[in-house]
C-alpha cells in the first residue's frame, strides 16, 4: 500500500510528499504522514487541524508529522495526542528516518506535471519569516542530479516540469563556480529538446541572472508565467521586511520582460498588514497589483511568528489586517477577471488534467472539451468566462 500523505504549504512540499509516498509504496499497514507548513500562524493552525482530521478518518493508523512546522514547533506537535511520531524536515527524504530499507527510491509516479525540488533552505533573513529555521541554509542539487530527475519524469510521460525551491533563484550559489539558475534551465532545455514545457515556481526577482532573464523573455518552452516573491509594494515596508529589492526593481523587471514577451503573466506574493503599515503603505501595496498587472496574486494577512524581528515591531490590529487583505484580494480579482476576459477567443495551448480542466501556458485555468485525454497538450479557443474558468 502507499501511505496517505497530507500536504500543506508550498510546491516544494508537494514535490517532497510525492517522494515520501513512493518510499512507502511497498510497506504494509496503515500510515498517515502530515507534511506540515509554518509560513504563517494560520498555516500552523491548519496543520493541527489536518492532523486531527486525519486521526478521525483513520483512528488505527500510525500518524507521523514532518515538515517545517514539525521542526519549528516540535514540542507542541509532539504533545498532540493524535501524533505518534515526528520526522525532522531535513531527514524526511531519507528512508531510514521512517525505519524503511535504504534502498534506491524509484522516481515518483508522474502525473500531468512533475515538480522537482532543485534547491532547499534559505540564506536570507526576512524579518517576518521562520522558514530558514525549518529548512536550514541554502543548498542545491547539481545539474547532473536535476537532469536525472527530469529524465525519469519524462520517461513516465510528463509534459511539464516545474522547478521548485525555498529560494529557487539562489540555486547554484553553493555549487562550484556559483552558477546562476539560468545555467540549470539552459541545461535542461538543451539535454531534453523534446520537453514541451518548463515552468518556474516562485522566484526572487532581484536574483534573476542575465541568462535566466533571456530564457524567460525569449524561450518558448519556458512558460510565460513569472511568480514573484514580491511581498509588498512600498519601499519602507520592504526595507523593514529586510527584502533586497525595492518597488522600482520589480516595476523595471516586469517592464523589461514584457517589452520582449508581452504575453507574460505575472503572479506575486503580497503581505497585508505588515507591522508599521499605514494607510499610505497599504495604498501602495494595492496599487502595485494594477501597475504590474498581477493576475496570479497570493495574498497573505500578516501573521506574527514568535522569535522573528517583525513580531517585535509595532503591530497592526487584526481587524485592519483582515480588511486590508480583503481589499488586496478585491483589486487582484478585478485585474484577474479583466485578464481572463481578454483571453476569450484566443487560441491557448492547454495541458489537460484528470479533472477535465487544464492550464494554459500562462497558467490560466481552462475547461477541456469532453473526451480530452489527460496528459496531452491541446489547443483550445475559449468562447466564454464561466466563474473564473475559461470554457
Amino acid at each position: 500500500m502507499s501511505a496517505h500523505v497530507v500536504t500543506l504549504g508550498c510546491r516544494l512540499n508537494l514535490a517532497e510528499s510525492e517522494r515520501i509516498r513512493v518510499m512507502f509504496a511497498a510497506e504494509p499497514g496503515e500510515v498517515v504522514i502530515v507534511n506540515s507548513c509554518a509560513v504563517t500562524s494560520e498555516a500552523v493552525r491548519q496543520t493541527r487541524q489536518a492532523i486531527r482530521k486525519a486521526r478521525r478518518a483513520q483512528p488505527d493508523a500510525r500518524l507521523l508529522v514532518t515538515g517545517c512546522a514539525a521542526d519549528i514547533e516540535r514540542e507542541s506537535f509532539a504533545a498532540m495526542d493524535e501524533v505518534d511520531g515526528l520526522v525532522a524536515n531535513s531527514a524526511k527524504l531519507d528512508p531510514r528516518s521512517w525505519n524503511l530499507p535504504p534502498a534506491q527510491t524509484p522516481p515518483a509516479p508522474t502525473k500531468t506535471r512533475a515538480f522537482i525540488a532543485v534547491q532547499n533552505g534559505c540564506d536570507h533573513a526576512c524579518t517576518f519569516c521562520v522558514i530558514p529555521q525549518g529548512r536550514g541554509t541554502s543548498r542545491s542539487l547539481s545539474v547532473a542530479q536535476v537532469l536525472r530527475e527530469v529524465g525519469a519524469h519524462l520517461a513516465r510521460g510528463a509534459q511539464e516540469i516545474v522547478l521548485t525551491g525555498v529560494d529557487l533563484t539562489s540555486w547554484g550559489e553553493d555549487l562550484p563556480g556559483a552558477p546562476g539558475l539560468g545555467v540549470l534551465v539552459e541545461a535542461i532545455l538543451g539535454e531534453y529538446p523534446a520537453l514541451p514545457r518548463l515552468r518556474l515556481s516562485s522566484v526572487d526577482g532581484i536574483e534573476i541572472d542575465p541568462l535566466l532573464f533571456d530564457l524567460i523573455a525569449g524561450e518558448a518552452r519556458v512558460m510565460p508565467q513569472l511568480h514573484l516573491s514580491l511581498q509588498h509594494g512600498h519601499d519602507l515596508i520592504l526595507k523593514r521586511m529586510k527584502r533586497r529589492h525595492g518597488r522600482s526593481d520589480a516595476v523595471s523587471l516586469v517592464e523589461r520582460l514584457k517589452a520582449r514577451r508581452p504575453e507574460l503573466a505575472i503572479g506575486a506574493d503580497l503581505i497585508a498588514g505588515f507591522p508599521t503599515e499605514t494607510d499610505a503603505h497599504h495604498a501602495a501595496n494595492r496599487a502595485i497589483i494594477e501597475e504590474l498587472d498581477i493576475v496570479h496574486a497570493h495574498v497573505f494577512p500578516y501573521s506574527a511568528r514568535p522569535g522573528t524581528p517583525a513580531a517585535r515591531m509595532p503591530q497592526v490590529d487584526g481587524a485592519t489586517i483582515k480588511a486590508r487583505a480583503a481589499e488586496l484580494r478585491e483589486t487582484a480579482a478585478k485585474v484577474r477577471q479583466a485578464w481572463l476576459g481578454s483571453l476569450v477567443g484566443q487560441p491557448l495551448a492547454v495541458l489537460v488534467e484528470k479533472d477535465g480542466t487544464g492550464h494554459a501556458a500562462n497558467f490560466a485555468r481552462v475547461r477541456a472539451p469532453e473526451g480530452a485525454v489527460p496528459g496531452t497538450v491541446m489547443t483550445i479557443i475559449p468562447t466564454r468566462l464561466d466563474e473564473g474558468l475559461l470554457a
